[in-house]
């Protein structure tokens, strides 16, 4: 009878051992939290042009009045070019297409934001590279007489799309503003 018992406990034991809840469980979605500092703007001020800019960011101007908008703590830089409109409207446009069109072979799709300020006569479009391409932002803007302004946000690593897209959203917000706040200083 202690024999019956015996295999009786050991049965019951390996139907309990079996019968555990350790199946493996697809963990929850886990999302990357980025604390960004709140944009807090200041003037910013070539020969020809001006600007609100992210006090967070350091300003390099060169002689062509070209900048190099610096985000260190994000890693990033927003290049502009400025040029002179000189009766060439329509070649600074396509170059301006260009930069754009240049990065389509890595992007997932390519959006535009036309972009109007009839009061300061500035106007240009906003372009947004989805994907691991090298630039996600590029925008332009100009008066279509006498100035043309071109910007190119570039991250100084190696695109990973997915994984840089919190920064590119806070600074699209300062390129919004800067667009927004573009006057023409002549």
């Amino acid at each position: 009878m202690n024999q019956y018992k015996f295999i009786f406990t050991i049965i019951l034991l390996i139907i309990l051992m079996a019968c555990s809840n350790d199946d493996a469980l697809p963990k929850p979605t886990g999302f990357l939290r980025l604390d960004y500092p709140k944009a807090a703007y200041q003037n910013t001020v070539t020969v020809p042009y001006e600007f609100e800019t992210n006090k967070m960011c350091k300003i390099l101007v060169n002689k062509k009045n070209w900048m190099k908008i610096k985000y260190p703590k994000l890693n990033a830089e927003l290049d502009i070019t400025y040029r002179k409109v000189d009766n060439n409207i329509i070649e600074l446009l396509k170059e301006a297409e260009k930069l754009t069109t240049k990065h389509a072979a890595k992007a997932d799709a390519i959006y535009f934001d036309a972009f109007v300020n009839a009061d300061e006569s500035v106007y240009g479009k906003l372009s947004n590279v989805t994907g691991d391409a090298a630039s996600a932002l590029q925008f332009n803007v100009t008066d279509s007489t006498k100035h043309f302004l071109t910007g190119a946000l570039y991250f100084n690593t190696q695109p990973n799309y997915d994984s840089i897209y919190p920064a590119i959203e806070y600074i699209e917000k300062d390129i919004i503003r800067l667009m927004n706040t573009t006057k023409w200083r002549d």
